[in-house]
């Protein structure tokens, strides 16, 4: 055996530094599974609340899903390159949903909070700002959160709002699969108020006077106002920062605002031009 077979041909080297290169640029082009199966197929399942209202409900002369929830997710998708398939889910089953792969993210209704940050990944920028606020009857002498002090209180199961109603105001909270099961039980007297998103309550009380005209939201500040996210799976840092990068857009071109005015949400979110005016500044 002579010295020279002992190393490898310069041609050998070349192909391995070739093959080499080639390798470390497939790493660096490869996202997380998510932000993968988005860019391969073209599809990005998205899980939305419908529970009525202007954030998400189901037109009954077409049967399309239609408001917030459903408009955002479908802007979302446009500007990630993939077709939409709306997937309906409740407070109780989104995060299910989500970690079993049933969706890809979600804009449920589900805002920020630590418990929910240690389980799933999210979008660092809010697109909203919610806080809860309870529907009682009129004549219920309910004016503040403390007045819920030892009554029973309707809300979702998985709502947010069932801790603080527990711990800071002693409320006995009763936990429904829907928002509307939870508001039904409030008319048939099962509960001394019914605690949701302050983005369901008031429409469906301003909106409603023939069925919820003994109905009022007497207190005035809302329980656990908190950042609205898109969420991911955990850990999806590529599908984060994609999603993150539109939802930026959205506040910088003004496209949040201009939707909140055409499906007449109101009063305005007032966190909105603030972010509005943050991006654009940060983008000149």
């Amino acid at each position: 055996m002579n010295a020279a077979s002992h190393h490898p041909s310069p041609l050998r080297l070349f192909h391995t530094a070739l093959l080499a290169a080639l390798c470390a640029s497939a790493g660096m082009a490869h996202a997380d599974a998510t932000l993968d199966k988005i860019r391969q197929q073209h599809k990005v399942a998205i899980g939305v609340v419908v529970g009525g209202g202007p954030f998400g409900s189901i037109d009954p002369a077409t049967q399309q899903l239609v408001g917030w929830n459903p408009e955002l997710a479908r802007d979302l998708a446009r500007r990630l390159g993939a077709e939409v398939e709306l997937v309906p889910v409740q407070p109780s089953n989104r995060v299910q949903f989500l970690q079993s792969g049933k969706v890809d993210l979600l804009i449920a209704s589900m805002e920020y909070n630590t418990d929910r940050g240690e389980i799933l990944g999210h979008a660092p920028t809010p697109f909203y700002r919610v806080g809860g606020t309870a529907a009682v009857l009129k004549t219920s002498g309910i004016t503040k959160w403390e007045d819920l002090r030892g009554k029973v209180v309707c809300a979702s199961q998985g709502s947010s709002f069932t801790k603080p109603l527990q711990e800071q105001y002693g409320a006995q909270v009763r936990g429904f699969k829907t928002s509307a099961e939870s508001l039904l039980a409030l008319r048939g007297g099962a509960c001394v108020a019914a605690v949701h998103d302050t983005t369901l309550i008031h429409p469906l009380l301003r909106n409603n006077a023939a069925e919820w005209g003994g109905y009022h939201a007497p207190i005035a500040g809302e329980i656990l106002p908190a950042p609205s996210v898109v969420w991911t799976r955990k850990g999806e840092a590529d599908t984060i920062a994609a999603v993150d990068r539109v939802v930026q857009d959205w506040h910088r071109t003004g496209w949040l605002i201009a939707t909140e005015k055409r499906l007449g949400i109101t009063p305005p979110q007032a966190l909105l031009p603030q972010l509005q005016a943050r991006f654009r500044s940060n983008a000149s």
